[in-house]
C-alpha cells in the first residue's frame, strides 16, 4: 500500500512505524503536520491508499478525514481521549495501560477503533516508558490496523463508553497545577510519579533558591536524607533532593523561560545551579556500588559467568565530554577485570546520540567544546578498537544515532533489540562525523554502503541493521527479555571453546588494519573534516545546532523524509 505517515515530528516513534512500514513493502512517504495546507498538498501529491498519524498533536483537516481513511495512534486504552494520557497513567500510578489506533472524527480521540494493545506501565519516566513499551505496543497495533486495511473487509469497533472493555475516559490537559511537588508533604513514590510524568517534556515547575525551573527527570536514593525540598548532594551534574521519607535524584534543570526572554533548555542541573551549591557535598558512587544500589549513576558495572556488564545511561542519549571520559575511565577499569566479554550498553533505552549538544550549545566557546567533545568520543572508540584480549559486544537495547551507532559499531559485535533505530549519519547537523566512523562503518557494511547510509540520513531497523551488516544479532523481546537474552549469549560466549582463538585471529586482524592504515590517520582525516565543521564561517553545523537545541520548528518537512 502507499501510506502517507503524517506526524507532529519525525521522532522515535514515527520513524519506528517508518522503518517497520518499509520492510514489509508498503510505499511510504512522510508529511510533517506544520499547517493544513501542506498536509493537503501532500495528500494530493502522495495519493495515499491510507493516512497514518504516529505522533500527532493537531486535528486532521476534515477535507482529509472525510475523503480518505485516517488512523490516529493514541497513547491510551479503549475510550482514553485527551492530549495527557500517558502522563496521567504514570502520574496515578497505573499498572497497565495500552495503544489505541483509532479513524480521525470531528471529536478528538473518539473515532471507531481499527486495534488497541495493552502494556504494562514500567517504573520509569514517561519518555522512556514512551519509546519501550508505548512504541512497542504502538508498533503492533499498527501493523495490525495496517494488515485490517489491506484486507478490505475489517469493519472497526464504534466507541461504546458503556462496554466492559472501554476503560479510558476523557481526561485534562496534565497541566503543572497537577504535576507540582509539595516538598514538605510528598513522599518519595509520590514525587516520582510527578517526576516521571513529565521527565523530558514539560518537566516539572518548581522554585529552587527563589528562582523557578522546571525539573527534569526522577530516580530513588537509598541513603542520603535531609530537610525535605533542600539539595543534599550533587553527583555527576545531577542533584538530590530530599523527600519526607528519602531523597532522589534529578540530572537535569531547565529555568523558566522570562517573558520575551530568550528560550531555555535542559542542562545537568548542577551546571544550571553553579555557585547556589556551594557547600553541597559531591558524593561519589562508582559503578559497581552503583549496580548493588538503588541510587542514581550514568555508570553501572557487574559481572556474572566470566562476563564484565558496563551499563552507561545519559539523559536523550546525549554524551558530554565529561560523561565520555568517565565512561573511558569505567571502561578501562572493566578491561582490568578477569573477563573474556565485555558487554557494553544500558539496561534499556538510548544506547547513544553522539555528541552532547545542549552543553555546546552553553559553552563560551561552542566551537571548541564542540572539538573537546568529540575528541573525548574518539578516545572512548580508540580504547574499545584497541582491546584485543577480550570480545566486545554492544548491546543496543534502545535507538542510537550518529556518533552513538558509531559507538556501538566499535565493538566486535552488535546485538539489537528488535525495537531498536539506528541513525548512522551525521549530515542533519552539518557535520562529517568522526568517532574513527571512516574505518569501522565500511569495515562492516562496505563501502558502497557506507556512503548512502551516511548521504540518505534515513533510519535503519534492527532486521535492517542484521542485513546489512550493521548488527550481528537481532533479539527479540520486551527490554526485560532482551536484557536477559544479552545475559545467556554473553556467558555463552565467554564459556565458548573457541574463545581463545578468535581473541589470537582479532589481534592479528587489528596488527594487518593497523599496517594497511593505522587508527591515527581514520583519526586525523576525520577531525580535520570536522575542525572545519566547527570553525568556518560557512558551515551550517552551528545553526543546525542552535535550532535542533531551542526546538525551532521547521518551516517545512525536510526532503529526505518526504516522498
Amino acid at each position: 500500500m502507499r501510506i502517507l505517515l503524517v506526524a507532529s515530528a519525525f521522532n522515535s516513534l514515527t520513524q519506528r512505524v517508518h522503518t517497520e512500514l518499509r520492510a514489509r513493502r508498503h510505499t511510504v512517504a512522510v508529511e510533517l503536520a506544520l499547517g493544513d495546507e501542506p498536509v493537503r498538498a501532500a495528500v494530493a501529491r502522495f495519493a495515499p491508499d491510507l493516512v497514518l498519524a504516529p505522533m500527532l498533536t493537531r486535528a486532521v483537516p476534515e477535507d482529509i478525514w472525510s475523503r480518505h481513511t485516517v488512523l490516529i495512534v493514541h497513547p491510551g486504552p479503549k475510550g482514553d481521549r485527551g492530549p495527557s494520557s500517558l502522563d496521567w497513567a504514570i502520574h496515578e500510578g497505573a499498572e497497565e495501560w495500552g495503544v489505541t489506533v483509532l479513524q480521525a472524527v470531528a471529536e478528538m480521540d473518539a473515532g471507531p477503533v481499527w486495534a488497541s494493545v495493552p502494556f504494562r506501565v514500567p517504573a520509569c519516566g514517561k519518555s522512556e516508558a514512551y519509546r519501550n513499551e508505548v512504541a512497542d505496543a504502538a508498533l503492533e497495533a499498527v501493523l495490525l490496523a495496517v494488515e485490517r486495511h489491506e484486507s478490505g473487509w475489517f469493519e472497526p469497533e464504534p466507541l461504546d463508553t458503556a462496554r466492559r472493555d472501554v476503560r479510558g475516559r476523557l481526561r485534562p490537559y496534565h497541566a503543572q497545577e497537577h504535576r507540582r511537588i509539595d516538598w514538605a508533604a510528598d513522599d518519595t513514590a509520590t514525587v516520582l510519579r510527578k517526576l516521571r510524568s513529565g521527565d523530558s517534556q514539560p518537566g516539572v515547575l518548581d522554585v529552587l533558591h527563589g528562582t523557578e525551573y522546571f525539573l527534569h527527570g526522577g530516580h530513588p536514593e537509598d541513603e542520603l536524607r535531609g530537610t525535605p525540598g533542600t539539595v543534599v548532594a550533587t553527583r555527576h551534574g545531577a542533584i538530590c533532593r530530599a523527600t519526607t521519607d528519602g531523597a532522589v535524584w534529578i540530572p537535569q534543570l531547565r529555568p523558566r523561560r522570562a517573558p520575551g526572554g530568550p528560550a531555555t533548555y535542559k542542562l545537568p542541573a548542577a551546571q544550571v545551579l553553579g555557585a547556589l551549591l556551594d557547600g553541597v557535598p559531591e558524593v561519589p558512587v562508582t559503578p559497581w556500588d552503583a549496580a548493588r544500589r538503588a541510587t542514581w549513576s550514568e555508570l553501572r558495572y557487574h559481572e556474572d559467568a566470566g562476563v564484565g556488564f558496563l551499563e552507561f545511561a545519559h539523559p536523550g542519549g546525549a554524551m558530554s565530554t565529561g560523561q565520555c571520559r568517565r565512561l573511558l575511565d569505567a571502561y578501562r577499569a572493566a578491561c582490568t577485570r578477569p573477563t573474556g566479554v565485555i558487554v557494553l550498553g544500558p539496561g534499556r533505552d538510548f544506547y547513544s546520540n553522539g555528541i552532547h549538544l545542549n552543553t555546546i550549545e552553553a559553552a563560551d566557546d561552542p566551537a571548541e567544546e564542540s572539538w573537546r567533545n568529540i575528541n573525548a568520543m574518539d578516545d572512548l572508540v580508540e580504547a574499545i578498537l584497541t582491546t584485543t584480549d577480550r570480545v566486545t559486544v554492544s548491546a543496543v537495547a534502545g535507538n542510537a544515532a550518529a556518533g552513538g551507532v558509531m559507538l556501538a559499531i566499535a565493538a566486535d559485535e552488535v546485538w539489537c533489540r528488535t525495537s531498536a533505530v539506528l541513525n548512522p549519519h551525521y549530515r542533519l547537523m552539518g557535520l562529517y562525523g568522526s568517532e574513527y566512523w571512516t574505518y569501522t562503518l565500511p569495515r562492516r557494511v562496505g563501502a558502497d554502503t557506507a556512503a548512502r547510509l551516511t548521504g540518505a540520513a534515513l533510519p535503519v531497523g534492527a532486521h535492517e541493521a542484521e542485513r546489512l551488516g550493521l548488527a550481528d544479532r537481532v533479539l527479540p523481546g520486551s527490554p526485560a527479555e532482551f536484557r536477559r537474552r544479552v545475559h545467556r549469549e554473553a556467558a555463552a560466549l565467554a564459556a565458548s571453546p573457541d574463545l581463545d582463538t578468535r581473541l589470537l585471529e582479532k589481534k592479528r586482524r587489528r596488527a594487518r588494519d593497523e599496517e594497511a592504515k593505522p587508527l591515527s590517520a581514520y583519526r586525523a582525516e576525520e577531525l580535520d573534516r570536522m575542525r572545519r565543521n566547527f570553525t568556518a564561517p560557512d558551515e551550517p553545523y552551528h545553526g543546525l545546532r542552535r535550532a535542533f537545541v531551542h526546538k525551532v520548528c521547521p518551516t517545512e518537512t525536510p526532503a529526505h523524509i518526504r516522498a
